[in-house]
């Protein structure tokens, strides 16, 4: 049966490439309409036989690169631009729709690299379906609306396909595609990197160069420090990682002589890796952010123009329909969820930083789409966390530097290394002296000065029993690589007042003074300075730091002690470029949206000195956690940190009014922390 299964797939395929062959010579359609036709087709040609080298790559993606994408169809830009020219009053509309399918297609590539005929027959199908409703009548449009339903109905229908696909394969170590490039080929030279069907940029060459250089000892290091962190992280929180047998490793191409060890060194834990890729298609993509392995991204504009396109079916009925299919999907392979163990990430960092261009001719979501996607969001979050139950398991997070940071790569490489396996037992004493100021607090000030005008309250949770509890974490290098921060949940009441920075640069995205307003620890007002209309700066903030929520609570406030870090950053001049898990350890910071342990506040957690955590919730957890969890929880947590540089202080405030200095001026001021200013001089 799965042999007929397979021959029809490849027959139902061979009949759609058949078809797409004659749309380039039929040519029943002229003008823009007939070139986008006839564009697309060759470019779903390309899919037929992929090759595995750099011209073909090229090739692949040469459409969207930066420098092609002014007159691509892909750019919602020009292709709305084009179509001005017909006399029709849905030319507009159409034209969206039709760059939403060029970027669908474009989604292929992974597709055709894997061989799921499956999945491409139904998306070349449904490119079609949509140029035969265009030669029904080759001197009319078809209905917009007639369009969009063929859209609707494919996606609503096929969800149960593409979705399940990418869930198991979150769970699946038999779903080796990436797994087995990485443990079969030859890692020493950069050909290799072709067989994934990503976008390969000289950062990803280099990268495999460079560890192709060096000795296996520090290949063996690197992987240990990654593979460690994620052991001590089930050590620490007292989560038995015996029951777990499956780890999911996520990183960006270029690190495979690195995973590739790591893979190794879980096996010892008896863990199989579960390698999956980045989504491509909108019916997975989360907005422009990429979750999984990845190459080089072509085209961040691309990305962020196509970020919502999922708003022309997102109804209702399609959030139900999807949900199913996740739940479906989690009872079906529910005996491997049961042993996931969470994610071992390894990030990059060093990319220009993107400012995006805000475009009035994207599909984006209305005010309803947005609340669909938080409820979708939120629904399938539950079920994750009901299937792979967030008590039982961890992750660890650690990033490395791409050749785009400058011509101090290898020096930078180094330093990160170097970063990275710090003496934790060193900050955890220093660490635990501005612990023990801040249990004394009530609440804590944080004051910025010169250009920064942050003033900011964050009150603390109370203490029974100061002898036995703490309201701060003493974080040093296990889950969060590399060492070194402090944090809380704070009490929503009682926290106000105003956070700025001047640049920060968050999950891919650069924001040029970020300004937010707290109100009883709930986001109150936002702006930033990165566009001339502030209800486009208003929407950037919303779309990718509120992700569609009207407010949020600020989850986490943290204070970073790695000035080791801050000082690497200064002295090489990558301050915007460093990522938020190193960014955050070099200043204070505060996290909008859920806790640090959202769906685990009843899993007690200690410090070293032996004092139980106790600020695990805030007032909207601790309220609807057990009885409604979709106001429980916001699915997001975005860290903002201020420089040094830019502090005037931080001020550990008593019940009297009394008050104790942590950080003065920029320098840690409290006894025992004079190691940290080192750095900092």
């Amino acid at each position: 049966m799965d042999f007929e299964f397979m021959t029809n797939e490849k027959e139902r395929l061979s009949l759609a490439f058949e078809r797409v062959e004659s749309i380039i010579n039929e040519k029943i359609l002229t003008g823009v309409v007939g070139d986008y036709f006839e564009t697309v087709s060759k470019f779903i040609l390309l899919l037929k036989n992929p090759e595995e080298n750099s011209e073909y790559n090229k090739r692949l993606y040469e459409d969207i690169l930066p420098e092609n994408y002014k007159k691509s169809y892909g750019n919602p830009d020009y292709i709305t631009d084009a179509f001005k020219g017909y006399n029709n009053s849905e030319a507009y509309d159409i034209a969206r729709l039709l760059s939403f399918i060029y970027a669908e297609i474009r989604g292929l590539i992974p597709y055709a690299y894997e061989k799921n005929d499956e999945i491409l027959a139904m998306y070349i199908e449904l490119f079609i379906e949509i140029y035969v409703m265009f030669t029904d009548d080759p001197l009319s449009f078809p209905k917009y609306e007639e369009m969009k339903s063929v859209i609707y109905w494919f996606n609503s229908d096929n969800c149960d396909i593409v979705s399940t696909l990418r869930i198991r394969s979150q769970f699946d170590p038999k779903m080796d595609f990436a797994t087995r490039i990485i443990m079969e080929e030859d890692l020493i030279t950069p050909d290799y990197l072709y067989k994934f069907g990503e976008y390969i940029s000289e950062n990803e060459i280099e990268v495999s160069k460079f560890l192709a250089s060096l000795p296996q000892s520090e290949i063996d290091a690197m992987a240990s420090t990654f593979t460690e962190g994620y052991r001590i992280g089930f050590v620490k929180a007292g989560k038995p990682l015996d029951k777990k047998s499956i780890v999911n490793i996520r990183y960006n191409l270029g690190f495979e002589r690195v995973i590739k060890q790591a893979i190794f060194n879980f096996e010892k834990m008896g863990l199989k890796p579960a390698i999956y890729r980045a989504a491509s298609l909108s019916l997975d993509k989360k907005g422009q952010r990429r979750i999984g392995y990845y190459g080089a991204i072509p085209n961040k504009q691309f990305d962020y123009d196509h970020r919502e396109d999922n708003a022309i079916y997102l109804d209702k009925d399609f959030v139900n329909r999807k949900v199913l299919v996740i739940k479906n999907t989690l009872e079906t392979y529910k005996e491997l969820a049961s042993v996931y163990a969470g994610p071992a990430v390894m990030e990059v960092f060093g990319e220009n930083p993107f400012a995006p261009i805000s475009k009035e001719t994207c599909i984006t979501l209305d005010e309803e789409g947005n609340r669909l996607s938080v409820e979708m969001t939120s629904r399938n979050s539950q079920l994750v966390n009901e299937y792979c139950n967030g008590e039982e398991t961890s992750f660890t997070i650690i990033s490395y530097p791409i050749p785009e940071i400058g011509k101090d790569f290898a020096k930078i490489f180094a330093d990160t290394v170097k970063l990275n396996t710090l003496d934790y037992k060193k900050y955890e004493s220093m660490q635990q002296t501005i612990i023990d100021v801040l249990d004394e607090a009530h609440e804590v000030r944080i004051e910025g000065k010169g250009i920064n005008t942050t003033n900011l309250t964050v009150k603390l949770h109370e203490l029974n029993d100061p002898s036995k509890e703490s309201k701060f974490e003493n974080c040093v290098a296990d889950v969060n690589i590399p060492v070194g921060e402090v944090f809380t949940s704070p009490v929503l009441k009682g926290t106000n007042g105003v956070l700025n920075v001047s640049k920060v640069y968050l999950n891919g995205l650069n924001y040029e003074n970020l300004t937010i307003t707290f109100k009883d620890g709930m986001i109150d007002k936002y702006s930033c300075s990165n566009f001339d209309n502030d209800d486009d700066n208003k929407k950037y903030i919303n779309d990718n730091i509120l992700f569609h929520h009207k407010t949020l609570p600020i989850g986490e406030f943290a204070i970073g002690t790695n000035t080791t870090a801050y000082r690497m950053a200064r002295d090489y001049g990558i301050e915007e470029r460093l990522p938020i898990l190193i960014g955050e350890k070099t200043g204070p910071h505060f996290a909008v949206g859920d806790t640090c342990y959202s769906f685990e506040e009843d899993v007690k957690v200690y410090n070293p000195d032996g004092k139980e955590i106790i600020a695990r919730d805030n007032e909207i957890t601790a309220k609807y956690r057990e009885t409604d969890k979709s106001k429980a929880y916001f699915n997001c947590h975005t860290d903002i940190t201020i420089p040094y540089d830019e502090l005037k202080g931080i001020y550990a405030i008593r019940s009297d009014g009394s008050e104790t200095a942590i950080i003065e001026d920029g320098k840690f001021v409290l006894k025992g922390l004079e190691e940290l200013n080192i750095p900092l001089n």
